[in-house]
């Protein structure tokens, strides 16, 4: 257990050093700073109320689950690959008295800390930002119901980094895997709209899971049936990188 969380240290300290995971934060603060600022627009020139302090945060992460926070993962997952690959930095990292399956589980670890932490500022700054311009429509079970939305997002989101993973171990080029990611993430969206009654088996229909969570009827049998899928996926792709991460020669 030292070993790897050592090995898990080094990899958030490699995270914490790189420029990316910062702009992330940047962009998803400023976006909330933007969408404050239309709807306060929009309120004072038109006299629409806009939207209140609970579902700000809701608006805030339907927007950042789909664009920021996917791209900036993407980046991130390939860096901590691809990028040591080309650098041959993976070399002097496996030197270390640390089994390949410690490191690989580091570097995922590594990725799904950085996925939380922008989750978590971004439903801080959303809940502070939605509370200043809305107070009047702030309540508790309003606030129990955005803090559920961000931390079931994480799950999805962790899969779709595991699936980036597989793909940084297939090819060297981080260029290549970063824009098959994108070309993917399109696809499996417009596919998600064309066959709606296929979509629960598409990757990026299950990063609105948040919506089933915040339903008025609860649907646990829904709730379930995605949960399974997306463990399914997990564990697939997990096993697939790392066997590929395993059998590679550096």
């Amino acid at each position: 257990m030292a070993v790897f969380q050592a090995a898990l240290l080094n990899e958030v300290e490699k995270l914490y050093k790189k420029k990316k995971a910062f702009v992330a934060i940047i962009l998803s603060l400023s976006m909330i700073v933007l969408g404050q600022l239309i709807i306060v627009g929009v309120r004072t020139g038109f006299g629409v109320r806009g939207v209140g302090s609970a579902e700000f945060p809701i608006l805030v992460l339907s927007v950042v689950v789909n664009t920021i926070l996917p791209l900036f993962t993407a980046l991130v997952a390939i860096d901590s690959f691809s990028g040591e690959f080309s650098h041959n930095m993976m070399r002097i990292t496996l030197t270390r008295p640390v089994s390949r399956f410690k490191v690989f589980s580091a570097k995922v670890t590594a990725i799904s800390l950085f996925i939380l932490a922008n989750l978590l500022l971004l439903l801080v700054f959303s809940e502070l930002a939605g509370f200043l311009f809305n107070a009047n429509s702030a309540s508790f079970g309003g606030f129990a119901r955005t803090v559920l939305a961000y931390l079931v997002s994480f799950l999805p989101m962790l899969v779709l980094a595991l699936g980036i993973v597989l793909l940084a171990n297939i090819f060297k080029s981080g260029i290549s895997v970063f824009f098959l990611s994108i070309l993917f993430f399109l696809v499996f969206k417009v596919l998600g709209v064309f066959f709606s009654s296929y979509a629960s088996l598409f990757i990026t229909t299950h990063l609105d899971w948040y919506n089933l969570w915040l339903a008025h009827s609860f649907p646990g049998w829904k709730i379930l049936r995605q949960l399974l899928i997306m463990a399914g996926y997990g564990i697939m792709l997990f096993t697939a990188g790392f066997y590929l991460f395993d059998k590679k020669e550096f």
